[in-house]
């Protein structure tokens, strides 16, 4: 699903990189403190500016279109992309919170596939063993074995330590190791629901276990999905990609291909700090069009649209401009906090497929 068929010096030439390198984030590290380098955002659309403008004066900038839809928003096109529709500010602030939640929560939980089963194999409970404080516990015997480690909670710093002095690592036998549940958490890039994608063979892998997508999410990605749907049709979810960005995270120009129906829309929904979305065309060398991702935010992508190069070059994680102060309202509680915490940092995207 993320394509990258070329490499090396033609892609650092090409219109879309460009573009990334115009958008990531640098560091100035001559001051004591280190500042992101300004970025000239002039020419990045905005559609929750768009659409304030629109509903005081009807008005839309060059280019742009609003499209019918029975949602109870409004659902913005780009001309010169069919097949593209932005929903600004789809999800309430309370649906937000329920998906970060669960994002962090119940997603990664097996038999959802994550970016950790390579090297840790299934995790348990990682959300709330980091919020509290607890260390993980592996064998990279068995990962020399069979590839699969089994993760396993323990209370504390100094648990491990006893815990592995029990086990022997102490006394000669070092493969057991300890990470802590916090670091895997920060490091979580990725998580995979519904049909799991085997990333290595770029195809979807039907015998690998699986719970079909939740209720809810299907229920919230149909009704999302219907501006983009061929007449009479309905969307059918099947597979989800969770993908979570952290500080100086970016995911670079790629197609989303793996499908077998490209009428069918990929669902992308916005949760935390605000993005830069890079929309190309069906070449590398297609200038692409920048415009602002924040936290509620929906876009379709169906049809041609499927065939443009798209990535996320830059998140904007300072208080100034990460726009998520409605999030901190809600989530300002004991039991919010530690959701709170991460969302301050971070960006989580939620895409739903058709597969077949």
């Amino acid at each position: 699903m993320y394509r990258s068929d070329v490499t090396g010096e033609y892609l650092d030439r090409t219109a879309f990189r460009k573009a990334e390198k115009k958008y990531k984030i640098y560091y100035d590290h001559s001051r004591k403190k280190k500042l992101p380098k300004p970025v000239d955002l002039s020419e990045v659309i905005d559609f929750k500016s768009i659409l304030e403008s629109f509903s005081c004066n009807v008005e839309l900038p060059e280019g742009v279109s609003v499209t019918k839809s029975d949602l109870d928003r409004h659902v913005f096109c780009l001309k010169s992309r069919p097949g593209f529709y932005f929903i600004p500010n789809a999800l309430s602030t309370e649906e937000q919170c329920q998906w970060i939640k669960e994002s962090l929560i119940t997603f990664p939980l097996p038999p959802n596939r994550t970016n950790h089963n390579a090297i840790y194999g299934p995790i348990h409970d990682l959300f709330a063993s980091a919020k509290e404080g607890k260390f993980l516990q592996f064998d990279e015997k068995a990962q020399e074995d069979d590839g699969v480690c089994l993760g396993s909670n323990v209370e504390s710093v100094a648990t491990v330590w006893k815990a592995a002095d029990e086990l022997g690592a102490l006394k000669g036998d070092h493969s057991r190791k300890y990470i802590s549940a916090s670091v895997l958490l920060r490091k979580l890039r990725w998580s995979t629901l519904g049909l799991q994608f085997d990333w290595s063979k770029r195809n979807y892998d039907t015998s690998l276990p699986h719970r079909t997508i939740p209720d809810s999410l299907s229920l919230l990605a149909k009704r999302m999905a219907a501006p983009a749907m061929p007449h009479g049709a309905e969307f059918k979810p099947e597979a989800a990609i969770v993908n979570y960005f952290g500080l100086g995270d970016m995911l670079g120009g790629h197609l989303d291909d793996m499908e077998q129906d490209w009428s069918k829309p990929i669902v992308s929904i916005s949760l935390g700090c605000k993005a830069i979305f890079l929309l190309g065309g069906k070449s590398r060398e297609d200038p692409p069009i920048a415009m602002f991702l924040r936290s509620g935010d929906v876009v379709l992508m169906a049809g041609e649209a499927r065939e443009c190069y798209h990535g996320v070059p830059r998140i904007f994680l300072d208080q100034e401009h990460a726009e998520i102060s409605h999030l901190e309202s809600l989530f300002e509680t004991e039991d919010g906090f530690p959701f709170l915490n991460y969302i301050r940092t971070s960006r989580i995207n939620i895409n739903i497929r058709q597969v077949f």
